[in-house]
C-alpha cells in the first residue's frame, strides 16, 4: 500500500473515531484490547487513545529509541529530572517576604538551611506555604528560557506575595 493510501485510510478511521458515540467507541476499544475499559474513561480519552491506536496500526509504533528514552525518564530519580540544566554546587536565591532563600544544587537534591528537599516544588511549598511551580519559583521555569548563571536570582517586577 502506497503511504498516500495509508494516510487516507487512517484519516478516515480517525474521522470515524472522532463523531463515533460512546457504544461504537466501547465496541472498538474492545476489538482492540480484547477487554472492557475502564468505567470512568470519557468520551474524549476513548478517541483520543483509540485514534493513537489507529495510528499506531497503520504507520507503526514510537521508534526503539523512543521508547528507550521514556522508559528511562519514567523510571529515573525524580530529582535528577527537576535538576536537568542545573549542575551540583548551584545556588538559587529568591527573596520572599523580605527573606533571602538560598538554596544549593546537590546529588541529593536541593539543599536550604542544612535540610535536603527531593524537588523544588516542594521547596517552594515550604517557603511559601502554598503550591507553586518550584522551577517557576526559583526563576528556572518560565518558559522562555532556562538559567545559565551560576546564581539564578528573580526577575525585577515579579509580583511576590
Amino acid at each position: 500500500m502506497r503511504a498516500r493510501d495509508q494516510n487516507s485510510d487512517v484519516s478516515i478511521t480517525v474521522d470515524a473515531i472522532a463523531s463515533a458515540a460512546r457504544p461504537e467507541l466501547l465496541t472498538r476499544w474492545r476489538h482492540v484490547h480484547c477487554a472492557l475499559p475502564p468505567k470512568s474513561l470519557s468520551i474524549r480519552f476513548l478517541r483520543k487513545a483509540l485514534s493513537y491506536e489507529a495510528q499506531v496500526a497503520a504507520r507503526g509504533g514510537p521508534k526503539p529509541q523512543v521508547l528507550r528514552d521514556l522508559k528511562r525518564l519514567a523510571t529515573s530519580d525524580a530529582s535528577a529530572s527537576c535538576k536537568a540544566g542545573l549542575s551540583s554546587g548551584t545556588q538559587l536565591v529568591r527573596e520572599w517576604n523580605g527573606r533571602t532563600y538560598r538554596v544549593t544544587v546537590s546529588e541529593e537534591g536541593f539543599v536550604m538551611d542544612g535540610q535536603t528537599w527531593t524537588s523544588l516544588s516542594a521547596l517552594a511549598r515550604h517557603i511559601t506555604g502554598a503550591h507553586w511551580s518550584g522551577p517557576r519559583f526559583f526563576g528556572l521555569g518560565n518558559g522562555r528560557r532556562q538559567a545559565t548563571a551560576k546564581t539564578a536570582v528573580p526577575r525585577p517586577g515579579v509580583a511576590q506575595s
